[in-house]
């Protein structure tokens, strides 16, 4: 990653908020081809090839060296991050915005943070901030009340659970981001990464099978009187969803530091949440935005609770 430059931070803070947009909207977006016929699985396997694509032609253009392969010894963990970080986080996360409110689903993805400094306290035996505690019983507390849990589970028990899993994935990310030093060569690590990612999904499941992205969707929610071609809205999902806001983080973090980058991401479930509303006529109790209010402070704390930080700044995943 080069060296931070002079750029304003308002210049920072305004690609960051693009990009949580972009991010908050393809949540919705992916809705249409994945309730027009194409499963979750072959839906993963076409995002992320076409997005090892479109990656391959930006390093073409801007940066030839991201094409130089890893080494032996490094393989284990561009294998791991693109398994775990790109196609278990995907594959998860698709599973949750299809089965819950969009916010919902965000919301629990991105307790990842809270995870990460969980496994460096007890795994890594890094001290951390005593902030984590607090954080952490935000975290728990705010979940509990965004799911209603004295009244029975109040949302889809299989989203939730790939929610849960989406943050597993989430944490994996960072700590095998880390241990790479991705921050280092981002361009060049994802998108091996990605190889990586498109090599296991094609292997379950080829991109190819896709063909239902040829018909025509509906764009759902209040807007179900109208219908796209699928593809467009994979185009949306590729391009505007996955790559484009992934780089606007990289150039973000040239002005602003990786934590406030990763910090102000956070309004990625709340943009989510407000397309969930204003698209799909979801809607959350009073009680329960408390409860998304605790849930992002908690995960805020956590992000800025480890004591000894890597070098390494990492963006949050495309």
């Amino acid at each position: 990653m080069a060296a931070r430059s002079d750029r304003s931070p308002v210049v920072g803070y305004v690609l960051v908020l693009t990009a949580a947009v972009l991010f908050g909207v393809n949540a919705g977006m992916s809705r249409i081809p994945l309730r027009s016929g194409t499963d979750v699985t072959t839906f993963t396997s076409a995002r992320i090839t076409a997005a090892l694509a479109v990656i391959v032609l930006v390093a073409l253009v801007v940066d030839r060296s991201a094409l130089r392969p890893p080494r032996l010894r490094e393989l284990p963990l561009v294998v791991g991050l693109g398994a775990v970080g790109i196609a278990g986080l995907q594959g998860t996360y698709n599973v949750a915005i299809d089965r819950l409110p969009l916010g919902i689903a965000l919301l629990l993805e991105y307790t990842g943070p809270v995870l990460v400094v969980l496994w460096v306290r007890f795994a890594r035996r890094e001290p951390v901030h005593p902030r984590v505690w607090p954080a952490l019983l935000l975290t728990l507390v705010g979940l509990a009340v965004v799911g209603r849990v004295w009244g029975g589970l109040a949302f889809d028990g299989l989203g939730v659970l790939m929610g849960l899993a989406a943050a597993v994935c989430f944490a994996a990310y960072f700590l095998l981001g880390e241990d790479l030093r991705v921050g280092a060569e981002p361009l060049r690590w994802f998108l091996w990464a990605f190889v990586a990612a498109a090599v296991l999904m094609n292997l379950v499941r080829p991109a190819w099978h896709a063909t239902t992205l040829g018909a025509d969707a509906s764009v759902l929610g209040r807007l179900d009187a109208f219908t796209v071609p699928a593809w467009t809205a994979m185009t949306y999902v590729v391009v505007l969803g996955t790559v484009t806001p992934f780089f606007l983080l990289l150039l973000a973090m040239r002005s602003l530091p990786a934590i406030v980058v990763s910090v102000v991401a956070m309004l990625e479930p709340i943009v989510a949440t407000i397309v969930g509303w204003a698209w799909f006529e979801e809607s959350l109790t009073a009680v329960q935005v408390a409860g998304v209010v605790a849930v992002i402070v908690g995960i805020v704390l956590a992000q800025t609770a480890r004591r000894t930080r890597s070098s390494v700044e990492i963006p949050p995943p495309p």
